[in-house]
């Protein structure tokens, strides 16, 4: 009788999240609250605090914003992506989930903006929410503010692809 071969098929994923993630998630709110704490600490020991209160209304109004926009912008991104083909692996703070290309319903990008964002709207939600916001990688500085980025691109076309085709 014939002998069962099992193969298995290994790949390498591709990341297609930015590097810097995690300097914008973790490294500038760190340093944006420290410089804040240090004017709020200079202002109250120096005694110019006497002179103007907005020696603290101004460092605390900064913290509000920066912490509205960073809660908005930064700290909903993933901290890594990874491409596997047919699926994607999605890590954020100590969580990993696979999310397959048919599971995507719909993949937006803001790319106007720093750090650019990919928005991906899953079908049935994981354990990580039903949108999943990651910084995709860029290629490089451009003076085209209209320039698309190739990985938004394919995974959008895969995204298409995936959710056409009929399961087996």
């Amino acid at each position: 009788m014939g002998e069962v071969v099992k193969i298995r098929l290994e790949f390498a994923m591709v990341v297609i999240s930015s590097r810097m993630t995690k300097f914008h998630k973790y490294v500038f709110p760190t340093v944006w609250f420290g410089f804040l704490a240090i004017m709020f600490v200079a202002g109250l020991t120096s005694g110019a605090w006497r002179k103007s209160p907005l020696v603290f209304v101004i460092p605390a109004a900064m913290a509000v914003f920066g912490y509205v926009l960073f809660k908005k912008l930064l700290w909903v991104l993933a901290d890594e992506v990874s491409d596997g083909g047919s699926f994607l692996v999605v890590r954020n703070r100590g969580e990993e989930v696979r999310v397959d290309l048919s599971n995507i319903m719909n993949v937006s990008a803001s790319t106007n903006m720093n750090p650019p964002q990919v928005t991906l709207r899953l079908v049935r939600p994981s354990r990580l929410g039903s949108e999943l916001v990651f910084s995709p990688v860029g290629k490089g500085f451009s003076l085209n503010p209209f320039r698309k980025n190739e990985i938004v691109e394919d995974l959008m076309v895969r995204v298409d692809k995936a959710r056409r085709t009929p399961a087996h």
